[in-house]
């Protein structure tokens, strides 16, 4: 369907399921590999392999995050040019931003692979506990510039009207992921930078798929001759900020927590902590993939003065984050052992229930947390980066920060608690900006273009 009548025509209640539900299984398929990965490794390699998996983790997704970066960036400013009917812009920009990702992949995976003994060195990890992060970190370094693309090919997906072959593809991705690992691990019985390779294997493979219609010139968007300039840089950086400056500062925030926990509780905190990780690892894509799926939408009306349909769309993905989220939440408080126990061997019978306890009360995040991430998305699409980069910071960073030393005295209670402490600040600060802009997000239908008219 054309962009015009897609994003235009269709009400916006059958509109958002036609692209949340799509997104939310998308996103929740991309991210799943991470899950299985997990499991796979603490069932077949054991605590200590799961416990490294998780210390290298963050430094993994401050890899992506760059490319994200880049994908998020250019995608705001591409919707907006497509409701503008500026196709030539919108064309260089893509163009651009798929050179610039893998590029980006080839500096920063060459620095990680470079430093990675000293990074777990840094975090206190020592032994095989160190090894086994290492490894598996260096993996993903040497195939960052062929795999991290594949996360933006999702956004340039959506925005040419592909939801459903998006969709198909980061199921296909996971599944290949999960299918190579296994083979990898339970079969072939290699060490923990088999299970990094499968998952990088099963990127490749679609981020090569994703481009196809690209390539062909059947999507929206099509390669052309590349026009580097710093205005289009600065966009791309402007916009996609607030998505990076998220995932850099979650993952500053979960080095410094690992950094504390192999102080405090050793391998097993740092595997608790793993668990939750992987918990929220499971959640957040589903309200990642609702919101985020809307964003070519909402960008499209913004663009084309349709401000009514903004407010529609932003209607529903608040009330939709809502509800999962709730029900995420009585769903953790219901069976946390039985989540806990997917990552943790039954032998470790401390660690279990110390998990289960951990995420009853990490759980309780989730009542609030939605209500952040529906607004940062909101101003993300809107173009108002300023706004969705506070939030932004101020969730993955600074609120954490000011709990871990007022709940400090509580030891790893008080780490868990963090999450519910900084989804209460977070909400506040969110209700804060909307208040602030609500005359700006009730304007009335092209108003833009009717203050121009002399």
């Amino acid at each position: 369907m054309h962009s015009e009548s897609y994003f235009t025509k269709t009400s916006p209640v059958r509109l958002f399921f036609l692209l949340a539900v799509p997104g939310m299984i998308g996103m929740l398929a991309s991210t799943l590999y991470q899950t299985v990965d997990g499991i796979f490794v603490g069932q077949f390699l054991g605590d200590t392999a799961f416990a490294a998996l998780n210390l290298a983790m963050p430094f993994v997704i401050i890899n992506f995050a760059v490319a994200d970066m880049i994908g998020v960036g250019s995608a705001v400013p591409i919707s907006v040019c497509l409701g503008k009917g500026q196709q030539k812009e919108a064309n260089a920009i893509f163009t651009c931003s798929c050179i610039l990702i893998v590029g980006a992949g080839v500096v920063v995976g060459a620095v990680l692979y470079a430093f990675a003994p000293l990074i777990m060195g840094a975090m206190g990890a020592e032994g095989e506990f160190a090894a086994l992060a290492v490894d598996y970190l260096r993996v993903y370094a040497l195939c960052s510039p062929v795999t991290t693309i594949v996360f933006a090919m999702d956004n340039y997906l959506r925005i040419s009207g592909y939801v459903r072959y998006s969709m198909i593809l980061n199921i296909a991705m996971s599944a290949l992921s999960a299918g190579i690992e296994l083979l990898f691990l339970a079969v072939f019985r290699w060490g923990i930078w088999a299970a990094a390779l499968a998952s990088c294997t099963g990127m490749m493979l679609c981020a090569l798929a994703a481009l196809i219609p690209f390539v062909r010139g059947r999507a929206a968007l099509r390669f052309c001759r590349p026009r580097f300039s710093l205005s289009l840089l600065r966009q791309i950086v402007s916009c996609g900020s607030p998505s990076f400056l998220n995932n850099v500062a979650s993952r500053v925030t979960s080095i410094v927590m690992n950094a504390m926990l192999v102080r405090m509780g050793g391998e097993s905190a740092v595997s608790v902590y793993g668990v939750l990780m992987y918990a929220d690892g499971f959640i957040q894509p589903l309200l990642y993939g609702m919101c985020d799926s809307l964003q070519p939408a909402v960008g499209y009306n913004w663009g084309a003065g349709r401000y009514s349909r903004v407010r529609a769309f932003e209607r529903c993905c608040f009330i939709g984050s809502a509800i999962l989220s709730v029900i995420m939440f009585a769903l953790i408080m219901l069976i946390p052992a039985p989540i806990a126990g997917l990552f943790i061997q039954d032998s470790a019978a401390v660690s279990l229930d110390a998990a289960a306890q951990a995420l009853r009360l990490f759980s309780f995040a989730y009542l609030i947390r939605w209500f952040s991430f529906a607004t940062q998305s909101y101003m993300l699409a809107i173009e108002k980066s300023l706004p969705a980069a506070l939030i932004s910071v101020s969730v993955a960073l600074i609120f954490p920060m000011i709990w871990l030393a007022i709940l400090y005295p509580l030891g790893l209670s008080g780490i868990w608690l963090n999450y519910a402490g900084t989804s209460l600040l977070a909400a506040l600060l969110s209700f804060g900006i909307l208040f602030g802009l609500r005359k700006k997000l009730r304007q009335p239908d092209h108003i833009a273009q009717q203050e121009e008219t002399p």
